[in-house]
């Protein structure tokens, strides 16, 4: 499994788009927009919607950029979200790489959680092999802290409810713009008892 993970993360680091760099400063003032779901300082206060303080920028970048080919698209392209859609379709280059510079440079808040599920922790950190189903942990790493040059973001501390809602949109395939589809093949072999105990638990993760 670490074999794997380490090959996907070559794969993703090789494959993924030029990074522009970003101006958090410049960023502070065009995220102002972003602040009503996603907070002034990237903690949301709306569990809905994510934390996106301390988030990796290569990744806060390609999803905005997602977004905004999604919006130009039609839907074709990218990852469509009516109201991300909206957002960013009118963002160029430079305003996505300093918002995202902005948001990655705050600190993530984290919340303490009660009755975390064991089932979640199993999941997270070793799978479940008789399901098919891969570690968290191989990509996300045994914190959740991701890999900024692999490509795979930070989960820890983010809020449950968030983190079940994207679970599910890959299950359906609703999002579908993950990495070689590395999240839908694993979703789509979790049932809801084991989103919800997965959700809790890396929301859990400091």
């Amino acid at each position: 499994m670490k074999k794997l993970a380490l090959a996907l993360s070559v794969v993703a680091a090789i494959s993924s788009p030029a990074i522009a760099e970003g101006n958090a400063e410049a960023g502070k003032t065009k995220a102002i927009v972003c602040s009503a779901c996603h907070g002034l300082d990237g903690n949301s206060m709306i569990d809905m919607y994510p934390k996106l303080a301390g988030q990796h920028t290569t990744y806060l970048q390609k999803q905005l950029r997602e977004f905004r080919s999604a919006a130009q698209t039609g839907g074709k392209d990218g990852r469509m979200d009516p109201i991300m859609g909206g957002m960013a379709v009118a963002l160029s280059d430079q305003d996505i790489a300093d918002v995202a510079a902005y948001f990655a440079s705050q600190t993530l808040q984290v919340a303490e959680v009660k009755d975390v599920p064991d089932a979640g922790e199993k999941l997270f950190k070793g799978g479940d092999m008789s399901r098919g189903i891969a570690a968290c942990s191989a990509c996300h790493g045994p914190e959740g802290k991701g890999s900024e040059l692999a490509g795979f973001p930070a989960v820890a501390a983010q809020h449950a409810n968030y983190i079940k809602i994207q679970l599910n949109k890959f299950r359906d395939q609703s999002r579908h713009n993950d990495l070689n589809g590395m999240m839908q093949d694993t979703a789509k072999k979790l049932n809801d008892a084991d989103i919800e105990a997965l959700a809790k638990y890396i929301s859990s993760l400091k």
